[in-house]
């Protein structure tokens, strides 16, 4: 007689019995060929319906594991599986062959102290964590309304497969915008619609690098950039950063074989500093000496607090060598994963193939919903008052520190983007762990400035975002970070 427990288990019926037989199969307790009962026999054993029976050993059948005759037995296939060994407590699994992409990837990971998983940190009342947006402030009730149209109407081409190069209609309201509001010099045909600013950058390492090519990258950097260069085997030239930017001066010479570079012109990541005009145009020249592509990271350039949004890098390039990125989940919501490149014509093409490897295309729905926010106006409406919420932030954010810190820190940063760089006289580097762990224990997020530089920092630094926080948050934030700091509110 068959013995089967089915108590303790959950799931349909069915699935418990089929799952008991399979086990059996496993450790050998039903080997090659042996019989299993009748279905009528066995329901009679267990005390439960024969439907439930029929339908395990169809499945069973269905996934090889035994064969039915007509009117006759059922058994176990000849060529059992045999019995499974039995898991050891505390084995060590055998580590895995990477691609040496992956590999790099993963020692990355690792030494720049990031994982690829979901970073958040409970247990926050004020969290100054850059990258975080006023969720609550984002009109949600518009989008929601948005997306339902598009759903309720929707064609049945949008159902189906899209072009990798993007939504058309989408392409088409991004190129208006940025000509009007950035200044660019594009067509909607040299916009390619990607997941993310993350997924723009590996294409771009993907399409453009080899193992060994030459990547120039900003010092401080941006971790987001250099992971997926790093993973495509480039060779990093890193030059520094100084308070206008990018020191075009030290950029290398052509037989350094640059084949690319990553910069941050409109507002440095994280320094915040403005690239000038003078410096564009010497990065410009050297390009096209070069013969390198610049990639433009325009990341949130829309939140300018005095004056108008800076005209982009790419407006003043005459000579085709800049691939412009800009972003949408930055600066509506993360979760929407929307982004674009705006390339030179000769590398459409092969950013378009890139993508279609990569993952065919970006869904299609969020992308028709986003053509209707942009060309209904919302988009521009909903910048103006985010930027104007954003200028008051970050001027609390200042005010604060200026009144509980005084000259015990200095605030680097333009009237721009959505943090601040904050460092911090007299405390030395290695004392900022120790205080951003005191800190989280009082419900205050820091975050450090050592993981945009290569080399060791040798004054104490602090990130700061605002976006997400009430004017009452951030001054209570600062407030209760003083206090664990032990220091007074300047007079």
């Amino acid at each position: 007689m068959l013995l089967l427990n089915l108590r303790g288990s959950q799931g349909p019926l069915y699935r418990r019995i089929y799952q008991q037989l399979k086990s059996a199969i496993h450790a050998g307790r039903l080997g090659a060929a042996a019989r299993l009962p009748s279905t009528r026999k066995l329901a009679e054993d267990l005390g439960v319906s024969r439907n439930s029976v029929i339908l395990a050993y169809e499945q069973l059948a269905a996934e090889g594991y035994v064969v039915s005759r007509p009117r006759s037995t059922t058994s176990v296939v000849a060529a059992s599986p045999g019995r499974s060994p039995a898991p050891a407590a505390g084995r060590v699994e055998e580590r895995p062959r990477l691609s040496a992409y992956a590999s790099r990837l993963v020692e990355s990971l690792a030494a720049f102290g990031s994982d690829s998983a979901d970073d958040r940190r409970p247990g926050l009342k004020w969290d100054f964590r850059y990258g975080k947006p006023s969720l609550d402030e984002f009109p949600r009730t518009i989008w929601r309304r948005l997306l339902a149209a598009r759903a309720r109407r929707g064609a049945p081409e949008s159902l189906g497969y899209l072009s990798p190069a993007g939504y058309a209609p989408l392409r088409q309201a991004l190129c208006d915008y940025l000509r009007r509001a950035r200044g660019l010099s594009c067509e909607a045909e040299q916009i390619v619609i990607v997941s993310g600013t993350q997924q723009a950058i590996d294409l771009i390492g993907r399409v453009l690098l080899d193992p060994g090519d030459a990547v120039l990258v900003e010092e401080p950097h941006y971790l987001g950039a250099i992971l997926p260069f790093t993973a495509a085997g480039a060779r990093l030239v890193r030059v520094n950063v100084d308070r206008h930017g990018l020191e075009t001066t030290k950029l290398p010479p052509r037989r350094a074989g640059v084949r690319l570079a990553y910069v941050t012109p409109c507002h440095q990541f994280p320094s915040g500093v403005i690239m000038p005009l003078e410096r564009r145009v010497a990065l410009l020249d050297w390009a096209a000496r070069a013969g390198a592509w610049i990639v433009e990271d325009d990341y949130v350039s829309e939140f300018r607090y005095e004056g108008s949004p800076l005209e982009a890098l790419q407006a003043l390039d005459r000579r085709g060598r800049v691939i412009y990125i800009g972003t949408l989940s930055k600066i509506l919501f993360p979760a929407l994963r929307l982004a674009y490149l705006v390339l030179p014509r000769p590398l459409v093409r092969p950013f378009v193939s890139a993508k279609w490897a990569a993952d065919r295309f970006t869904a299609t729905l969020p992308q028709e919903a986003m053509a209707d926010f942009i060309g209904s106006g919302q988009f521009e409406r909903y910048l103006r008052r985010a930027a104007a919420r954003n200028a008051i932030r970050r001027r609390t954010l200042i005010e604060a520190l200026r009144r509980h810190f005084g000259e015990r820190v200095e605030i680097a940063g333009e009237n721009t983007g959505v943090h601040l760089v904050v460092w911090l006289n007299g405390m030395a580097p290695d004392d900022i762990p120790a205080l951003i762990a005191r800190a989280a224990a009082a419900g205050v997020g820091l975050y450090p400035m050592t993981p945009y530089y290569a080399t060791p920092l040798r004054r104490a630094g602090l990130l700061f975002g605002y976006a997400s926080l009430s004017e009452a948050e951030i001054r209570a934030g600062i407030r209760r970070l003083a206090e664990i700091a032990g220091v007074r509110a300047a007079a």
